[in-house]
């Protein structure tokens, strides 16, 4: 079949792999003109981990990573805290553990089809229409293209999905964060293979040193502390994110100063994605775009492999009858990815707490992570992936 997938990130890159392992033509179609890069640091385990060795890019994405040692919290003066060894991770995954920029697992699984996939960049589907027993697609450059599937990987705020099931706000669930990150070079200090955080109520800054003299900042803050609308452009942002962690201590001056230097800086709700289908007629959703757990699941890009993976494996097992493969798709994985939104909403109750009574609380916590069984009780059903991955002939 030839197969439209709208969105070059993870999910679109490791389904067009497989399609065309299988046979048929996926064209891959990407709204940035060239693939995307940077993004923040995702850990990497579990399901996700085992697609990427049965694709045998496994090698290059443990290239590309990193082992950090430990999480490190620190006070507005930039004494220790609170914080655990990473080693944690490391024993409940055995040892399958990884942590990585998003743009750098992206780029891993894209050069597996580079060259064998058509892709088509700078473009976004802009309506969708079936008929003749397929899909006529309509591009934003006014092309038309014939489909027999259309599959949207196209994340959050997924077009796709818009066009066919209807507006977002049917679909998200907001978790009550902001997130905001971005990149720059020199900064200083560097802590090598550490994550470093500081958090005070409502709101919290890390920071990560990347190979090249770059660091990686992430910061989270609570949507009821905004005093401002919602930003609409980079500018706002800035200035948000500035009212946001003006007054805070630790390094929030220097890094507020950094971001005028950042060349990017990317600004998003913390939102998951709960919708009753994943599919309707010829059309399927995969990935953030029929699921999103949020960022605090730390597993979407996992889960969007595993999505794919098993979405391509089910259309071989029903020779043609797209439909069942649809069906089966979601009955094998919606259980499983409806637990990990249900355990991350959990987590997000606790993840940054209201009152520096609560962050001390934390930071209590993180010290005995390392004791045995805390780290199972406190994020276990976040790291545990209980689903059997299903072998196909591929």
């Amino acid at each position: 079949m030839n197969i439209a997938i709208q969105g070059a990130g993870i999910g679109g890159p490791t389904l067009a792999y497989w399609l065309h392992r299988a046979g048929h033509e996926p064209t891959l179609i990407e709204e940035a003109p060239r693939l995307r890069t940077g993004g923040y640091v995702i850990d990497f385990w579990g399901v996700g981990y085992t697609i990427a060795e049965r694709m045998g890019i496994l090698p290059e994405v443990l290239e590309a990573g990193y082992s950090f040692g430990e999480l490190r919290l620190l006070d507005a003066r930039g004494r220790r805290v609170g914080g655990f060894s990473t080693d944690v991770f490391r024993r409940m995954t055995g040892g399958r553990f990884t942590s990585l920029p998003r743009g750098d697992l992206a780029a891993a699984i894209y050069r597996a089809v580079e060259g064998r996939v058509e892709t088509l960049f700078g473009e976004s589907i802009t309506s969708l229409e079936e008929a003749d027993g397929g899909v006529r697609v309509t591009l934003d450059g006014g092309a038309t293209r014939d489909f027999d599937l259309v599959v949207g990987a196209d994340g959050l705020h997924s077009r796709v999905r818009r066009l066919v099931f209807g507006p977002e706000e049917r679909f998200e669930k907001r978790l009550g964060y902001r997130v905001a990150t971005f990149e720059v070079e020199g900064y200083r200090p560097r802590d090598e293979l550490v994550y470093v955080a500081h958090a005070e109520p409502g709101r919290q800054l890390a920071r990560i040193a990347l190979r090249g003299d770059r660091t990686v900042f992430l910061l989270v803050f609570r949507a009821d502390v905004m005093q401002r609308p919602e930003p609409t452009d980079l500018e706002e942002t800035r200035a948000l994110l500035r009212e946001v962690f003006g007054e805070s201590g630790w390094e929030a001056p220097r890094i507020l100063d950094a971001i005028d230097a950042a060349p990017s800086l990317y600004y998003d709700r913390v939102s998951q994605i709960r919708m009753p289908a994943w599919s309707r007629g010829r059309v399927m959703l995969v990935g953030d775009a029929a699921a999103a757990v949020s960022l605090l699941a730390g597993e979407g890009t996992g889960l969007a492999m595993t999505e794919a993976y098993v979405l391509a494996g089910e259309l071989g097992l029903a020779t043609g009858d797209f439909r069942a493969a649809f069906r089966s798709q979601e009955a094998r994985l919606r259980p499983f990815v409806e637990g990990k939104q249900e355990a991350a909403e959990g987590f997000a109750s606790s993840f940054l707490p209201r009152t520096r009574m609560g962050i001390w609380f934390r930071n209590q916590v993180t010290r005995v992570m390392g004791l045995p069984g805390v780290a199972e009780f406190t994020v276990g059903r976040t790291v545990a992936d209980d689903v059997e991955l299903p072998e196909y002939a591929l």
